[in-house]
C-alpha cells in the first residue's frame, strides 16, 4: 500500500458485533479484545434505508459497559442527524453516516464533532466517489461499502477496488490522515486486495465470528495479514 496515510503501524481489522453470538455477546467482546481489535463496529439499521432492523443505543449502551475499546457506530438509517446525539450519549466513538441520507454532509459531521465523537462518511457501492468530496476536508473516516448495505455475509464486490483506489487518491491529495475503512465480505483474501488499494482499516463479520476456531482466533488471522508487508 503507498499513500499519506501515516498514522497507524499496523492496520486495524474491525470485528462486527451484529455477526457475532449475542446469546455470548461479552464472550465475544473480551475474544474480540484479547485477539488485538482496536474498534468495535456496529451496524444500526432501520429496515427503510435499508431492508432489514438490527440495534439501537441501548444495544450500543450494552457493549460500552462490557468493553473498553471505541465503538466505530455506522449509521444505515434515515434521517441520521435526528439520532446522532442518542448514540454520542450511549458511547459510540464513532459516528458514520451516509452521503445518501445526508444532503449536507459537512453539516452533519459538524454536528457530530460537536458531541465529541469521530465523524466518518461513506456510500453506498452504486454512489460515485465524487459525491464525498465535499465532506472528505472534514472526515476522520471514509468508510467504502463492498457490499450492499443491509445483511451479513454477502458476497465481496471486486469492482469496489477502483473505488477505493479513487478515495486513497482523494485523501492523498489532501494530505488526509482520516481512515479508510472497507466493509463488506472482508476475509484472509478480499483483504489484502483491499489493503493494497489503499485501505487502512477493515471490517470484518464472519471471518471473525464463524472462524472454527473461534472468533479469538479469527481476529488474531485477519490482524496479522492486515499487519503484514
Amino acid at each position: 500500500m503507498s499513500g499519506f496515510y501515516t498514522n497507524y503501524e499496523k492496520l486495524p481489522p474491525r470485528p462486527s458485533i451484529i455477526a457475532s453470538d449475542f446469546t455470548r455477546l461479552t464472550e465475544e467482546i473480551h475474544a474480540c479484545e484479547s485477539a488485538g481489535a482496536d474498534w468495535l463496529h456496529m451496524d444500526i439499521m432501520d429496515g427503510h434505508f435499508v431492508p432489514t432492523i438490527t440495534i439501537g443505543p441501548l444495544f450500543v449502551q450494552a457493549c460500552k459497559r462490557a468493553s473498553k475499546l471505541p465503538l466505530d457506530v455506522h449509521l444505515m438509517i434515515s434521517d441520521p442527524e435526528k439520532y446522532i446525539e442518542e448514540f454520542a450519549k450511549a458511547g459510540a466513538s464513532n459516528i458514520t453516516v451516509h452521503v445518501e441520507t445526508c444532503p449536507d454532509l459537512p453539516k452533519v459531521i459538524k454536528q457530530i464533532h460537536s458531541l465529541g465523537c469521530k465523524a466518518g462518511i461513506t456510500l453506498n457501492p452504486s454512489t460515485p466517489a465524487s459525491a464525498l468530496d465535499s465532506a472528505l476536508p472534514f472526515a476522520d473516516l471514509v468508510l467504502v461499502m463492498s457490499v450492499n448495505p443491509g445483511y451479513s455475509g454477502q458476497t465481496f464486490m471486486p469492482e469496489m477496488i477502483a473505488k477505493v483506489e479513487e478515495i486513497r487518491n482523494k485523501l492523498n491529495a489532501l494530505r488526509s490522515t482520516a481512515h479508510l475503512e472497507v466493509d463488506g465480505g472482508i476475509n484472509a483474501q478480499t483483504l489484502p486486495l483491499m489493503k493494497n488499494a489503499g485501505a487502512t482499516a477493515f471490517v470484518t463479520g464472519n471471518a471473525a465470528f464463524k472462524n472454527p476456531k473461534g472468533t479469538a482466533e479469527g481476529v488474531r488471522a485477519l490482524k496479522e495479514i492486515a499487519s503484514s508487508s
